[in-house]
């Protein structure tokens, strides 16, 4: 019996070491572009529904803006670039782009710059996890009720606002309210007006005769909680005294230029006397509004000045034309702020210590190693942030749309409400409405390109 030795001529060669015989089929006889080709087919049909998705829901809407806005407002007759041209004439139109353009710099730059700082300074306490929550919790509002929250924290009374019930406290902290806004005298009283919102005696004031200064316009409700019934005043030596009270009586009754038994004295009320336009004396009422003058006010005009009767400090006007922009970007870095922080502090977490610790041994402070090391080395998470916040204010909405009253929308408009505004509505134009969506698109692409490009160059490390 003869036996096949290994690589002998009895013995037959591997299946995979089988020469090809030019007919493109391996083992089993299956051929590889027949598998090449199920693959494709098999990635195209998965691939077909989410590109038949976007398709419907972002090219067809794209295509169909940009021919769109080559029409008339009716849609049925050809406009040219007439719609373009309003983009540029119109004035509410270029209120929202510069807008858009004040958002889109001031808006992510602020947010970030908080959320690095945020991200580095919880690394250093304790409790910073506990920060982060905090400071991330913003984000599970959605847009309408944040507008809704600062619509109420921006409102122009202090006890509604609490923006302005805070520069109120502060303010009064540091300058003395008016006690008696809108106070002033009638005519049959001894007192007339002096300029400046002052009031000045009709004649001259002597010693020994009792001065009275009576007021009306103040609300008993607003009068100061301890101001007591006036009493009047009686002459005291060689000075000179009166008396500051309220000329009315609630419930009626009362006679002007009289101190009745329920009119209150004006606490609080400065009194000075004026001789040969020189202030020589100044007095205060107490709480029944009874004042005393020295001797030399003597043949002096008694005068109230102005600051008795100015107007509270309301606060600032939040939601006015010229700080409605900046408050709602404010209500838009109180939202972004931790998803800022978020992502940084994610990146910072990956930065590799030895790095740190060695520059702090080289003798580098705080401040160098975060600016020299920290902030380059996070440069590709704080580009992210960046481009992600400017692609989102591009596109700002709700936001401006809740919080800027209707006095103010205009002063606070962007090219989003501006879309909305002219597309919708009795006298909608579609036309315009269109040419601002390719604007907004147009005004996306760079920034997305920008986004493309550092991608694909981080993968290429």
């Amino acid at each position: 019996m003869t036996t096949a030795t290994a690589g002998g001529a009895g013995s037959a060669p591997p299946a995979d070491k089988r020469p090809d015989t030019g007919t493109g089929k391996g083992t089993g006889g299956r051929s590889r572009g027949g598998v090449t080709g199920t693959r494709r087919t098999v990635a195209a049909a998965f691939l077909l529904p989410a590109l038949v998705l976007l398709g419907a829901l972002v090219v067809y809407p794209i295509v169909y803006s940009v021919y769109r806005s080559f029409l008339d407002q009716s849609g049925t007759g050809f406009a040219g670039l007439d719609n373009y041209e309003a983009l540029f004439t119109d004035a509410t139109i270029r209120t929202a782009v510069k807008n858009n353009a004040i958002w889109v710099v001031f808006a992510p730059t602020v947010a970030t710059v908080l959320g690095l700082i945020f991200a580095v300074l919880t690394e250093r306490i304790r409790w910073g996890t506990a920060f982060k929550l905090i400071v991330f919790m913003p984000m599970a509002i959605s847009m309408l009720a944040a507008g809704i929250i600062f619509r109420l924290v921006y409102e122009q009374a202090p006890e509604r606002g609490v923006a302005n019930a805070v520069a109120v406290g502060v303010h009064d902290t540091f300058a003395e309210s008016s006690g008696f806004p809108k106070a002033h005298p009638l005519p049959v009283h001894p007192l007339k007006a002096g300029g400046g919102g002052s009031f000045v005696t009709k004649e001259t004031v002597r010693a020994g005769q009792p001065v009275s200064l009576p007021l009306v316009g103040v609300v008993p409700a607003k009068m100061p909680g301890d101001a007591e019934p006036a009493k009047a005043a009686t002459a005291s030596g060689d000075g000179i005294t009166g008396t500051a009270w309220l000329d009315f009586t609630k419930g009626g009754g009362g006679k002007p230029n009289v101190v009745d038994p329920k009119e209150l004295g004006l606490k609080g009320l400065t009194v000075e006397a004026v001789k040969d336009g020189k202030v020589v004396a100044t007095a205060t009422a107490g709480a029944d509004g009874v004042f005393t003058l020295p001797a030399s006010a003597d043949g002096s005009l008694l005068r109230l000045p102005a600051d008795n009767f100015r107007e509270p400090y309301n606060g600032v006007d939040w939601l006015g034309p010229s700080l409605v922009t900046p408050g709602i970007i404010g209500s838009y870095v109180w939202m972004w702020a931790g998803f800022a922080m978020v992502l940084i502090a994610a990146g910072l977490a990956g930065l590799p210590r030895e790095l740190l610790e060695a520059a702090r041994v080289d003798g580098a402070n705080e401040w160098q190693v975060f600016r020299r090391i920290t902030v380059p080395m996070l440069a590709p998470v704080l580009a992210v942030v960046l481009v992600t916040l400017m692609i989102n204010v591009l596109k700002i909405f709700d936001l401006v749309f809740i919080i800027a009253p209707g006095s103010s929308q205009d002063d606070a408009n962007v090219l989003a409400l501006q879309l909305y505004r002219t597309s919708f509505g009795t006298d909608a134009d579609l036309g315009v409405g269109s040419a601002i969506a390719v604007l907004l698109l147009l005004l996306v692409i760079p920034v997305m390109l920008f986004n493309v490009r550092r991608i694909r160059k981080e993968g290429r490390r």
